[in-house]
Protein backbone atom coordinates (compact mmCIF):
# COMPACT_ATOMS: atom_id res chain seq x y z
CA UNK A 1 0.00 0.00 0.00
CA UNK A 2 1.37 3.36 -1.15
CA UNK A 3 1.94 6.63 1.48
CA UNK A 4 -1.08 8.07 -0.84
CA UNK A 5 -3.25 5.46 -0.37
CA UNK A 6 -2.24 5.54 3.18
CA UNK A 7 -3.12 9.35 3.60
CA UNK A 8 -6.74 8.80 2.19
CA UNK A 9 -7.56 6.17 3.93
CA UNK A 10 -6.90 8.15 7.23
CA UNK A 11 -8.48 11.36 5.98
CA UNK A 12 -11.64 9.18 4.97
CA UNK A 13 -11.63 7.30 8.67
CA UNK A 14 -8.82 6.69 11.25
CA UNK A 15 -8.96 2.83 12.39
CA UNK A 16 -9.61 2.75 16.12
CA UNK A 17 -6.64 0.43 17.90
CA UNK A 18 -5.61 -0.61 14.97
CA UNK A 19 -2.44 -2.19 15.74
CA UNK A 20 -4.17 -3.54 18.55
CA UNK A 21 -6.92 -5.38 16.20
CA UNK A 22 -4.06 -6.65 14.35
CA UNK A 23 -2.17 -8.29 16.99
CA UNK A 24 -5.24 -9.51 18.24
CA UNK A 25 -5.92 -11.43 15.03
CA UNK A 26 -2.92 -13.18 15.27
CA UNK A 27 -2.34 -13.27 11.12
CA UNK A 28 -1.43 -15.85 9.18
CA UNK A 29 -0.32 -14.68 5.83
CA UNK A 30 -1.29 -17.52 4.65
CA UNK A 31 -4.74 -17.74 6.20
CA UNK A 32 -8.12 -16.51 5.32
CA UNK A 33 -9.93 -13.29 6.87
CA UNK A 34 -12.73 -11.50 7.21
CA UNK A 35 -13.48 -7.69 8.20
CA UNK A 36 -16.97 -7.45 8.64
CA UNK A 37 -17.18 -3.66 8.89
CA UNK A 38 -15.20 -2.32 5.98
CA UNK A 39 -16.16 1.40 6.38
CA UNK A 40 -13.16 3.77 5.31
CA UNK A 41 -10.96 0.31 4.97
CA UNK A 42 -8.15 1.38 6.83
CA UNK A 43 -8.12 -1.95 8.98
CA UNK A 44 -8.89 -3.55 5.67
CA UNK A 45 -5.54 -1.99 3.70
CA UNK A 46 -3.47 -2.73 6.77
CA UNK A 47 -4.21 -6.30 6.84
CA UNK A 48 -3.90 -6.65 3.27
CA UNK A 49 -0.33 -5.70 4.04
CA UNK A 50 0.16 -8.69 6.38
CA UNK A 51 -1.23 -11.56 3.45
CA UNK A 52 1.27 -13.17 1.31
CA UNK A 53 -0.63 -15.98 -0.21
CA UNK A 54 -3.80 -15.30 1.78
CA UNK A 55 -7.04 -14.07 1.57
CA UNK A 56 -9.48 -11.27 2.91
CA UNK A 57 -13.10 -10.83 2.37
CA UNK A 58 -15.02 -7.12 3.74
CA UNK A 59 -18.25 -6.55 4.12
CA UNK A 60 -20.10 -4.01 4.08
CA UNK A 61 -23.34 -2.16 3.15
CA UNK A 62 -23.14 1.06 2.49
CA UNK A 63 -22.98 2.78 -0.81
CA UNK A 64 -19.94 5.29 -0.05
CA UNK A 65 -17.84 2.52 1.71
CA UNK A 66 -18.17 0.30 -1.70
CA UNK A 67 -16.57 3.22 -3.60
CA UNK A 68 -13.95 3.21 -1.06
CA UNK A 69 -13.52 -1.00 -2.21
CA UNK A 70 -13.66 -0.57 -5.60
CA UNK A 71 -10.16 1.39 -5.14
CA UNK A 72 -8.34 -1.00 -3.77
CA UNK A 73 -6.67 -3.51 -6.49
CA UNK A 74 -4.91 -6.15 -4.49
CA UNK A 75 -5.50 -10.14 -5.35
CA UNK A 76 -6.05 -11.16 -2.21
CA UNK A 77 -9.24 -8.85 -1.92
CA UNK A 78 -12.60 -9.79 -2.08
CA UNK A 79 -15.70 -7.27 -1.33
CA UNK A 80 -18.87 -8.19 -0.24
CA UNK A 81 -21.65 -5.27 -0.24
CA UNK A 82 -24.08 -6.21 2.25
CA UNK A 83 -24.67 -6.46 5.99
CA UNK A 84 -22.62 -8.71 8.33
CA UNK A 85 -25.47 -10.49 9.26
CA UNK A 86 -24.95 -12.42 5.85
CA UNK A 87 -21.43 -13.70 6.94
CA UNK A 88 -22.21 -17.18 5.99
CA UNK A 89 -23.98 -17.04 3.25
CA UNK A 90 -21.83 -14.55 1.18
CA UNK A 91 -18.56 -16.55 2.43
CA UNK A 92 -20.21 -19.54 0.79
CA UNK A 93 -21.10 -17.29 -2.22
CA UNK A 94 -17.56 -16.43 -2.58
CA UNK A 95 -16.27 -20.89 -1.86
CA UNK A 96 -15.06 -19.96 1.54
CA UNK A 97 -16.35 -22.36 4.29
CA UNK A 98 -13.85 -22.26 7.14
CA UNK A 99 -11.35 -18.47 7.66
CA UNK A 100 -8.52 -17.94 10.68
CA UNK A 101 -9.99 -14.78 11.80
CA UNK A 102 -12.72 -12.18 11.79
CA UNK A 103 -12.62 -8.82 12.91
CA UNK A 104 -15.66 -6.21 13.60
CA UNK A 105 -15.24 -2.51 14.35
CA UNK A 106 -18.93 -1.71 15.51
CA UNK A 107 -18.53 2.24 15.39
CA UNK A 108 -19.87 4.22 12.74
CA UNK A 109 -16.75 5.63 10.01
CA UNK A 110 -16.21 9.38 10.60
CA UNK A 111 -16.95 10.14 6.58
CA UNK A 112 -20.69 8.96 7.13
CA UNK A 113 -20.93 11.14 10.29
CA UNK A 114 -19.34 14.00 8.68
CA UNK A 115 -21.73 13.75 5.72
CA UNK A 116 -24.49 16.29 5.98
CA UNK A 117 -27.29 14.37 4.22
CA UNK A 118 -26.67 11.15 5.81
CA UNK A 119 -28.12 12.91 8.94
CA UNK A 120 -25.76 10.77 11.86
CA UNK A 121 -24.64 14.28 12.25
CA UNK A 122 -25.61 16.98 15.51
CA UNK A 123 -23.04 18.86 13.90
CA UNK A 124 -24.45 19.77 10.46
CA UNK A 125 -28.23 20.32 9.26
CA UNK A 126 -29.05 17.69 7.54
CA UNK A 127 -32.32 15.25 6.63
CA UNK A 128 -33.54 12.63 10.14
CA UNK A 129 -31.85 10.06 7.98
CA UNK A 130 -29.36 7.70 9.85
CA UNK A 131 -29.82 4.52 7.10
CA UNK A 132 -26.66 3.12 7.18
CA UNK A 133 -28.35 1.28 4.20
CA UNK A 134 -29.61 3.93 1.58
CA UNK A 135 -32.02 0.95 0.37
CA UNK A 136 -33.41 0.59 3.46
CA UNK A 137 -37.04 1.64 4.63
CA UNK A 138 -36.98 2.76 8.19
CA UNK A 139 -35.31 6.65 8.77
CA UNK A 140 -35.30 8.22 11.75
CA UNK A 141 -37.73 10.46 10.99
CA UNK A 142 -40.09 7.67 10.65
CA UNK A 143 -39.50 6.25 13.97
CA UNK A 144 -39.87 10.38 15.18
CA UNK A 145 -42.77 11.17 13.84
CA UNK A 146 -44.66 7.59 13.97
CA UNK A 147 -43.58 5.60 17.08
CA UNK A 148 -45.90 5.16 19.90
CA UNK A 149 -44.62 7.55 23.37
CA UNK A 150 -44.10 4.08 25.24
CA UNK A 151 -41.91 3.25 21.66
CA UNK A 152 -39.99 6.04 21.49
CA UNK A 153 -38.97 6.26 25.75
CA UNK A 154 -38.17 2.44 25.32
CA UNK A 155 -35.57 3.27 22.01
CA UNK A 156 -34.05 6.79 24.19
CA UNK A 157 -34.09 4.87 27.55
CA UNK A 158 -32.58 1.64 25.97
CA UNK A 159 -29.97 2.52 22.89
CA UNK A 160 -29.54 6.52 24.17
CA UNK A 161 -29.06 6.23 28.06
CA UNK A 162 -30.88 9.27 28.80
CA UNK A 163 -32.10 9.97 32.65
CA UNK A 164 -35.25 11.75 30.97
CA UNK A 165 -36.04 9.17 28.62
CA UNK A 166 -39.85 9.43 29.39
CA UNK A 167 -39.98 13.20 29.62
CA UNK A 168 -37.90 13.32 26.40
CA UNK A 169 -40.72 11.02 24.34
CA UNK A 170 -43.25 13.25 25.70
CA UNK A 171 -42.10 16.24 24.11
CA UNK A 172 -41.44 14.53 20.79
CA UNK A 173 -44.93 13.03 20.63
CA UNK A 174 -46.25 17.17 21.78
CA UNK A 175 -43.84 18.86 19.20
CA UNK A 176 -44.87 16.36 16.28
CA UNK A 177 -48.41 16.92 16.85
CA UNK A 178 -47.92 20.31 15.57
CA UNK A 179 -45.39 19.91 12.73
CA UNK A 180 -43.19 16.68 11.52
CA UNK A 181 -39.93 16.60 12.50
CA UNK A 182 -37.95 16.56 9.15
CA UNK A 183 -34.59 17.45 9.74
CA UNK A 184 -31.82 17.42 12.51
CA UNK A 185 -32.29 20.83 13.65
CA UNK A 186 -36.11 19.80 14.08
CA UNK A 187 -34.33 17.38 16.17
CA UNK A 188 -32.12 19.20 18.64
CA UNK A 189 -34.85 22.25 18.37
CA UNK A 190 -37.74 20.12 19.66
CA UNK A 191 -35.32 18.54 22.78
CA UNK A 192 -33.43 21.76 23.35
CA UNK A 193 -34.94 22.85 26.73
CA UNK A 194 -34.00 19.01 28.02
CA UNK A 195 -30.59 18.94 27.20
CA UNK A 196 -28.48 19.50 30.73
CA UNK A 197 -26.87 23.09 30.67
CA UNK A 198 -23.02 22.90 29.39
CA UNK A 199 -23.65 18.99 28.50
CA UNK A 200 -25.57 19.81 25.05
CA UNK A 201 -23.45 18.22 23.23
CA UNK A 202 -23.28 15.24 25.06
CA UNK A 203 -27.09 14.91 25.20
CA UNK A 204 -27.60 15.00 21.53
CA UNK A 205 -24.74 12.84 20.69
CA UNK A 206 -27.01 9.99 22.65
CA UNK A 207 -29.85 11.06 20.87
CA UNK A 208 -28.64 10.66 17.63
CA UNK A 209 -26.86 7.42 18.52
CA UNK A 210 -30.44 5.84 20.24
CA UNK A 211 -32.30 6.52 17.10
CA UNK A 212 -29.07 5.58 14.68
CA UNK A 213 -29.24 2.00 16.53
CA UNK A 214 -32.93 1.76 16.03
CA UNK A 215 -33.17 2.45 11.89
CA UNK A 216 -30.10 0.10 11.32
CA UNK A 217 -31.15 -2.79 14.12
CA UNK A 218 -27.74 -2.90 15.53
CA UNK A 219 -27.98 -5.14 18.54
CA UNK A 220 -30.27 -7.53 16.27
CA UNK A 221 -27.47 -7.82 13.26
CA UNK A 222 -24.73 -7.92 16.17
CA UNK A 223 -26.82 -10.83 18.06
CA UNK A 224 -27.14 -12.68 13.95
CA UNK A 225 -23.56 -11.80 13.49
CA UNK A 226 -21.88 -13.01 16.56
CA UNK A 227 -23.58 -16.52 16.58
CA UNK A 228 -22.72 -17.13 12.98
CA UNK A 229 -19.06 -16.13 13.89
CA UNK A 230 -17.81 -19.86 15.78
CA UNK A 231 -19.72 -21.71 13.32
CA UNK A 232 -17.06 -20.47 10.54
CA UNK A 233 -13.79 -19.84 12.48
CA UNK A 234 -10.85 -22.63 12.37
CA UNK A 235 -9.72 -23.99 15.41
CA UNK A 236 -7.45 -22.00 16.87
CA UNK A 237 -8.83 -18.44 14.44
CA UNK A 238 -9.54 -15.38 16.29
CA UNK A 239 -12.90 -13.36 16.42
CA UNK A 240 -11.46 -9.43 17.34
CA UNK A 241 -14.81 -6.95 17.81
CA UNK A 242 -14.50 -3.57 18.96
CA UNK A 243 -17.50 -1.97 20.19
CA UNK A 244 -18.61 1.48 21.44
CA UNK A 245 -21.50 1.17 23.24
CA UNK A 246 -22.16 -1.01 26.29
CA UNK A 247 -25.82 -3.08 24.90
CA UNK A 248 -23.11 -3.92 22.34
CA UNK A 249 -20.19 -4.72 24.73
CA UNK A 250 -22.29 -7.07 26.82
CA UNK A 251 -23.75 -8.63 23.81
CA UNK A 252 -20.16 -9.77 23.03
CA UNK A 253 -18.71 -10.19 26.12
CA UNK A 254 -21.94 -12.70 27.17
CA UNK A 255 -21.17 -14.42 23.53
CA UNK A 256 -17.52 -15.45 24.05
CA UNK A 257 -18.32 -16.48 27.93
CA UNK A 258 -21.06 -18.52 27.06
CA UNK A 259 -21.80 -18.88 23.63
CA UNK A 260 -24.73 -17.24 23.38
CA UNK A 261 -25.56 -13.83 23.38
CA UNK A 262 -28.08 -13.88 26.13
CA UNK A 263 -28.54 -16.49 28.97
CA UNK A 264 -26.16 -18.75 30.80
CA UNK A 265 -23.03 -20.88 30.37
CA UNK A 266 -24.29 -24.51 29.80
CA UNK A 267 -22.12 -27.36 30.93
CA UNK A 268 -22.10 -31.16 29.75
CA UNK A 269 -22.77 -34.18 31.57
CA UNK A 270 -19.27 -34.20 32.72
CA UNK A 271 -19.22 -30.41 34.23
CA UNK A 272 -16.79 -28.73 30.60
CA UNK A 273 -18.81 -25.64 29.82
CA UNK A 274 -20.22 -26.07 26.35
CA UNK A 275 -18.25 -22.74 24.78
CA UNK A 276 -16.90 -22.68 21.10
CA UNK A 277 -14.46 -19.63 22.49
CA UNK A 278 -12.39 -18.51 24.73
CA UNK A 279 -11.46 -15.37 25.98
CA UNK A 280 -7.68 -14.42 25.37
CA UNK A 281 -8.62 -10.81 26.99
CA UNK A 282 -10.23 -11.38 30.44
CA UNK A 283 -10.90 -7.21 30.22
CA UNK A 284 -11.36 -5.62 27.06
CA UNK A 285 -8.84 -3.62 25.97
CA UNK A 286 -9.17 0.38 25.57
CA UNK A 287 -7.15 2.83 23.56
CA UNK A 288 -3.88 4.45 24.95
CA UNK A 289 -4.41 8.39 26.64
CA UNK A 290 -2.41 9.33 23.14
CA UNK A 291 -4.84 7.56 20.94
CA UNK A 292 -7.45 9.27 22.36
CA UNK A 293 -6.08 12.81 22.48
CA UNK A 294 -6.01 12.28 18.59
CA UNK A 295 -8.61 10.26 17.76
CA UNK A 296 -11.88 11.23 20.36
CA UNK A 297 -13.59 8.31 19.02
CA UNK A 298 -11.41 5.92 20.77
CA UNK A 299 -12.25 7.08 23.76
CA UNK A 300 -15.18 5.00 24.49
CA UNK A 301 -13.71 2.24 22.47
CA UNK A 302 -13.59 -1.51 23.85
CA UNK A 303 -11.87 -4.59 22.34
CA UNK A 304 -12.29 -7.70 22.96
CA UNK A 305 -10.32 -10.99 21.46
CA UNK A 306 -11.48 -14.39 21.50
CA UNK A 307 -10.13 -17.59 20.15
CA UNK A 308 -11.96 -20.81 18.54
CA UNK A 309 -11.13 -24.00 20.81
Amino acid sequence: MTSSSQLAASSYHRPVMLRECLEGLSINPAGTYVDATFGGGGHSRALLEKLTTGRLLAFDQDDDARAQANEIKHRSFTFCPTNFRHLKRYLRLNNVTQVHGILADLGVSSHQIDAPERGFSTRFEGPLDMRMNQQGDLTAAEVLNNYSEADLHKVLGMYGELKNAKTAAQQLVRVRARQPLHTTHDLKAALHTLAPRGKENKYFAQVFQALRMEVNEELKVLEEFLLQTAEVLLPGGRLVVMSYHSLEDRLVKNYIQTGKVFGELEKDFFGNPLRPLQAVNRKPIEAAPQEVEENKRARSAKLRIAEKK
